[in-house]
């Protein structure tokens, strides 16, 4: 799961980037308003944390033109409380949110269970572009609850190698290099190579550990694909 994050002060970002990141996020934070939009549609994001107080241009001006050039892609607004003893946003600012296009509003400070929570049921929401599942032959990955399933049979994995079987999955039957595995699967970039390789080989053991064939396939000098044989396995995700 991919999250961007165009949040007004770096404290803030700080604390939600490495909350995701530990739940097996890849997190991009964009250290200014015009760069956050032009990720929102360069890169592709399972979730966009938007603050409501940016300099110039407010998150709620932001919000309307990532819909108004129809990008779909769910975004959380964050503002702040308003008056001493205040618990929640008003009903006013809350309706400005959505009506500005944002799926949900969430108040500054907030603990980060909540902000989980919020973006879990966000996800949750039934769209056409993201799939509840990813199904590769016998294997099954449920990117919002993280549950990783072969042949029914429940595999536990950290948050580093469900970010890596994800986007193995995402991209069955093709070759994913190294390169292309660590933009994808982590947030800041590792320093070699078998750092990549070190996951893998721990996340392909607990893959193998159920009865069957090797799904996780090494080539040589380039990185891994997602193969279980010819004929075998659907080479793109299916919605469940």
């Amino acid at each position: 799961m991919r999250a961007l994050l165009i949040v007004n002060d770096s404290k803030t970002a700080n604390f939600i980037s490495r909350g995701l990141d530990e739940q097996g996020f890849v997190v991009d934070v964009a250290p200014s308003r015009e760069i956050g939009e032009e990720r929102a549609f360069t890169h592709e994001y399972d979730v966009i944390v938007l603050d409501w107080l940016l300099p110039q241009k407010d998150g709620l001006a932001v919000c309307k033109e990532l819909r108004a050039r129809e990008l779909m892609t769910p975004i959380l607004m964050l503002t702040v409380r308003r008056g001493i003893g205040a618990d929640n946003l008003s009903v006013a600012d809350r309706v400005t949110g959505l009506n500005s296009g944002a799926d949900d509003c969430l108040t500054k400070p907030f603990v980060f269970e909540e902000l989980l929570a919020r973006i879990q049921a966000i996800l949750r929401r039934p769209r056409v572009t993201r799939p509840l599942a990813l199904r590769y032959s016998d294997l099954t990955f449920e990117p919002v609850n993280r549950r990783v399933r072969r042949g029914g049979v429940r595999i536990d994995l950290t948050a580093k190698e469900y970010a890596i079987l994800e986007v193995l999955m995402q991209n069955a039957g093709e070759t994913v290099s190294r390169t292309r595995l660590m933009q994808l699967a982590w947030s800041k970039t590792p320093e070699l190579d078998k750092v990549v390789d070190v996951h893998v080989g721990h996340l392909r053991k607990k893959i193998d550990s159920v009865p069957g064939r090797s799904v996780i396939r090494t080539v040589q000098g380039v990185g891994y694909r997602l193969e279980v044989g010819v004929g075998r396995g659907r080479r793109r995700p299916v919605l469940l």
